[in-house]
């Protein structure tokens, strides 16, 4: 995991054992990215990680595909809780690289097999992934990872 030092709020950053957990059971995600007329996007994403990096697996017709392809800077936060106090999330940052072809049709790709067999567990509790041919693979290793967990306020 990327070593990231927060010089503000580290008192509610999350540990690394914490910081795991919540990547790993969460399922969407919000992903920012900048089109190439300089306009910001963000669009909701299921994901997985595992445990070094982001995986997004995108519509390739999506204006989200088109602008990272164009510009692979991206932003992601994950996030959860509903009242004040509830508030926890993780933002993380850097460039994507893509991974296998696009769309994706199963062609073998080593570097998938593990993304994939957690993608498809844990959202459609199935062993294996199934290849629509609309869909394909973005690997966010990020540069830089925030978090924050309100519900660390009640200790202090």
């Amino acid at each position: 995991m990327a070593a990231t030092q927060q010089r503000r709020g580290r008192k509610i950053m999350m540990t690394p054992q914490e910081l795991e957990t919540f990547l790993t059971e969460r399922r969407t995600c919000r992903v920012a990215t900048v089109s190439a007329d300089g306009a910001p996007h963000v669009s909701p994403l299921w994901f997985v990680w595992d445990g070094t990096s982001l995986w997004l697996y995108s519509l390739t017709r999506s204006r989200r595909w088109a602008d990272l392809r164009a510009d692979g800077r991206v932003a992601v936060v994950v996030d959860a809780g509903e009242e004040y106090g509830e508030l926890r999330g993780v933002e993380l940052s850097g460039r994507v690289e893509f991974i296998g072809e696009s769309p994706r049709t199963g062609e073998p790709c080593p570097a998938l097999d593990r993304p994939e067999e957690l993608f498809a567990r844990k959202n459609f509790g199935m062993p294996e992934m199934f290849h629509d041919g609309r869909h394909a693979w973005a690997r966010l290793t990020p540069d830089k990872i925030t978090s924050w967990d309100f519900r660390k306020l009640a200790d202090l």
